[in-house]
């Protein structure tokens, strides 16, 4: 039974499969660098993209900005669970972003910006209770700002620019916001008051929206 337990713990093996996984979720990969590069003869570790940490010898970030990939974002993904930055920002990837990712619990950067995901900003982010920083910029995402993001304290900068996001703006309790971009969206409410709560934001992006002149 012992033996059982310890072969069900994760490790870089599981991380390898979630990777995997990922790439056959690809359908178009322009330059091969995946098709060449992400194989089993290779240590995870030596993938491009891929950086593991020392300590526990774990998948820490993944960076497959720019690539041109075109593919969807499997639930595996959410197994790797030392994963403290993702960014695939530029590529193709639609359809939905998985729930699954709620368990990358470490993660601290989040950038799917210029891609082409589907429907509203996903609820589940609200419970990466470390992220820092958080792109969804880029023709999207729909509908409102979901209100759980008001339960990451630790956020420092937004970037939702560039969807088709309206509603009520809720963000007042991520007391260190540094950077707001919710520039060319869809927005028509009046800017709240509880803006000026934010006492650490520097830069704020509001323009090319439709919100009333007077402050709630």
């Amino acid at each position: 039974m012992a033996s059982q337990d310890v072969a069900n713990v994760p490790n870089i093996t599981t991380d390898q499969s979630a990777l995997l996984a990922l790439k056959a979720s690809i359908s178009y990969n322009p330059h091969n660098v995946l098709t060449n590069n992400w194989s089993t003869g290779t240590s995870v570790c030596n993938w491009i993209g891929i950086t593991c940490g020392f300590r526990h010898h774990r998948v820490t970030a993944l960076n497959l900005s720019y690539m041109g990939l075109l593919g969807t974002i499997p639930p595996h993904i959410g197994n790797l669970s030392f994963l403290v930055s993702l960014s695939i920002k530029n590529n193709n990837f639609h359809g939905s972003v998985p729930n699954e990712l709620a368990h990358l619990f470490r993660l601290r950067h989040l950038s799917f910006k210029f891609n082409d995901f589907g429907g509203e900003i996903p609820s589940w982010m609200g419970l990466l209770s470390k992220l820092k920083f958080l792109s969804l910029a880029g023709k999207s995402f729909t509908s409102g700002i979901a209100p759980s993001l008001c339960n990451i304290s630790s956020l420092e900068i937004i970037s939702f620019g560039y969807n088709k996001l309206s509603g009520s703006i809720s963000i007042f309790k991520c007391k260190r916001l540094k950077y707001l971009y919710l520039a060319y969206n869809y927005f028509t409410e009046s800017v709240p008051s509880e803006i000026g709560n934010l006492i650490m934001l520097t830069e704020l992006y509001f323009h090319n929206n439709n919100f009333k002149v007077s402050f709630k």
